[in-house]
């Protein structure tokens, strides 16, 4: 295979999964909380197809590889709900949520009360506090839940504030090593261990919303999938060219 047939298949390949990373940012734009992703390119240098004994540096052939994703963490916008149970952190600080699998961590603060009274996230895993579970009484009514992440209510007919925990806030030193695990949660990767946030501060009666630019990552779909076709076309083009070389040369007489 010729050396611009290899080229061409090599950027296709790369386009083929940067647009599977650009079609899961768009597929989470409402997404709460939810992060996206983006692909890391880099140039690989390797010796031509077809070379002779010697070959100079400077014959190499440049192809594309993509290296790796990232996550992007910068912050999403802030949008008020004004429902009690749902908080917004401001800095970078994950909630700890455990499942069956282990703590698990999320950006996602819409929150909710289970059948038995504790808080848990949309997909029902109980958010955990400094002590443990949170979990409310039947009697419990106003719940406030402080900048923080004390969690106080007013306990039956009494107006003297209960505590019912602290929301467990937090970080990480290489944030980039978290798994996505789907549900909008993430695993700490080999070699990460989770450390208590005293610096974020939480928004009661806010979530945060997904930092996908839907106007860019659909520009960005538009491009690859441009820029594939054009490579389809060039590659085609090649193709072609060779089919009649092939056909040309096989009509030279003997």
């Amino acid at each position: 295979m010729e050396n611009m047939l290899l080229v061409g298949l090599s950027r296709q390949m790369t386009l083929e999964r940067q647009l599977d990373v650009v079609a899961n940012n768009v597929a989470n734009i409402n997404t709460t909380g939810f992060k996206a992703d983006r692909s890391l390119f880099e140039e690989y240098l390797r010796s031509p197809a077809h070379e002779d004994n010697f070959v100079r540096a400077d014959r190499r052939v440049s192809f594309v590889q993509d290296r790796a994703t990232f996550h992007d963490f910068s912050a999403g916008p802030s949008e008020q709900t004004k429902n009690p149970l749902d908080v917004a952190i401001d800095g970078g600080a994950f909630l700890v949520v455990q499942t069956p699998a282990g703590e698990r961590y999320t950006r996602d603060g819409g929150l909710q009360i289970n059948n038995q009274g504790q808080l848990v996230t949309a997909s029902g895993d109980p958010v955990l506090g400094t002590s443990g579970p949170i979990v409310f009484q039947p009697t419990d009514k106003e719940i406030s839940i402080a900048a923080d992440g004390n969690v106080t209510v007013l306990e039956g007919t009494g107006r003297t504030d209960s505590v019912r925990g602290k929301l467990r806030l937090v970080n990480f030193a290489d944030a980039q090593k978290l798994v996505k695990e789907g549900s909008n949660l993430y695993s700490a990767g080999q070699g990460v261990a989770a450390q208590p946030d005293t610096t974020s501060r939480v928004r009661q009666g806010y979530i945060e919303k997904s930092n996908v630019n839907s106007v860019h990552e659909m520009s960005r779909m538009i491009e690859i999938t441009r820029t594939y076709t054009q490579i389809s076309a060039m590659l085609q083009q090649q193709h072609d060219l060779h089919r009649t070389a092939v056909e040309k040369l096989a009509d030279v007489p003997a």
